[in-house]
């Protein structure tokens, strides 16, 4: 229809009326009895879908590295299938983006809380040990039990040291280098052993006379180096509490002794032990002492992600209420003995 039409022209809201339909508020006067209900439901489902992505993701990825352990869970020369590689990258990779995904929809919908800091952490923790399996694995570091097990134990320190700098200043930094450019990193390795073998990596380079695996483990080094002195900067000159301490005003180097106990522990047992316990299980060795740092560096969340001081006050009244003691005040009761004097 032409715009100069009289029946156009009749039918046209003018510039007015575009305006009124602009400025319309659109609201309701009353709820309804099941409103609330209904408004809480679709956030509660959305937090819900949240940390089944991250479940999902998990999931794949502890199940992609169990089957390429299940194979090499003994001696050195055990070879896993390539499938198991494919897998690998495959589970890193979706677990990678259902991460991500979660943590864009939590700050999209304003549904972050520190509950599901503490489960996307607590994943990210037991994943950075099955990473540890998986990544050995694939190059063969079983060949070289010192390379294996600092390679398998380097990883749990740096992701304890990027919550303990959390603890210490109260912000989450990220570096350069950080855990997507290792993720990027470990994919690309699971992808060479899945098309060229894990024995491509037994190789050795005529003129350097080493093996294409130092190759990897020189990576893990300069990464552990790099971002070791940008935790450390913060942990020992970014204290946010009074006079340069945490945020919980305790000292910033009191969370190093926790994983300084598992990495020595696991060290005199690595080296003392008379039955060769790494040598002879070297995942079932890492995944335990992991279990254990898993534990510690969900731990180390918790108190960085609440205010301890009133979990710790609200905690005790309970259960001094419920005991029906005394907290910081004595109550005086005369003794039965006392009380009969009394009345005589």
């Amino acid at each position: 229809m032409a715009t100069d039409t009289p029946g156009f022209r009749r039918m046209s809201i003018g510039r007015q009326g575009s305006g009124l339909c602009t400025a319309h508020p659109e609201g309701a006067g009353r709820a309804g009895s099941l409103t609330p209900l209904n408004l809480r439901f679709p956030h509660w489902r959305i937090s819900m879908l949240q940390k089944a992505a991250v479940r999902l993701g998990f999931r794949q990825s502890w199940l992609a590295r169990e089957c390429s352990a299940e194979h090499c869970i003994g001696l050195a020369p055990s070879l896993a299938p390539y499938w198991t590689y494919f897998l690998c990258a495959l589970g890193l990779f979706i677990y990678q983006s259902l991460d991500a995904i979660d943590g864009k929809q939590a700050r999209r919908t304003n549904s972050c809380s520190p509950l599901g800091e503490l489960f996307d952490h607590g994943c990210d923790s037991l994943s950075t040990v099955f990473m540890a399996i998986g990544a050995a694995v694939a190059v063969r570091l079983g060949t070289h039990p010192d390379l294996l097990f600092f390679c398998s134990f380097v990883g749990m320190f740096l992701f304890y040291c990027a919550h303990w700098q959390t603890y210490v200043s109260g912000v989450l930094r990220f570096g350069r280098v950080d855990v997507t450019e290792i993720q990027v990193a470990l994919m690309i390795v699971f992808i060479l052993s899945t098309f060229g073998g894990a024995t491509m990596w037994d190789y050795t380079i005529p003129i350097l006379e080493i093996k294409l695996k130092i190759f990897p483990v020189l990576g893990v080094v300069g990464g552990a180096i790099f971002s070791c002195s940008n935790y450390f900067h913060v942990i020992l000159h970014g204290g946010v509490g009074k006079n340069g301490s945490t945020i919980a005003g305790t000292s910033v180097l009191s969370p190093g002794l926790h994983i300084g106990l598992i990495i020595i522990l696991a060290i005199m047992i690595y080296k003392k032990s008379a039955t060769n316990v790494f040598e002879r299980h070297p995942c079932l060795y890492t995944l335990m002492f992991g279990c254990v740092f898993a534990k510690i560096a969900q731990k180390l969340v918790v108190i960085s992600s609440f205010d301890m001081m009133t979990y710790f006050s609200s905690l005790c009244l309970q259960i001094s209420r419920h005991l029906h003691l005394n907290i910081f005040k004595t109550s005086y009761q005369q003794a039965p003995e006392q009380v009969h004097k009394h009345i005589d």
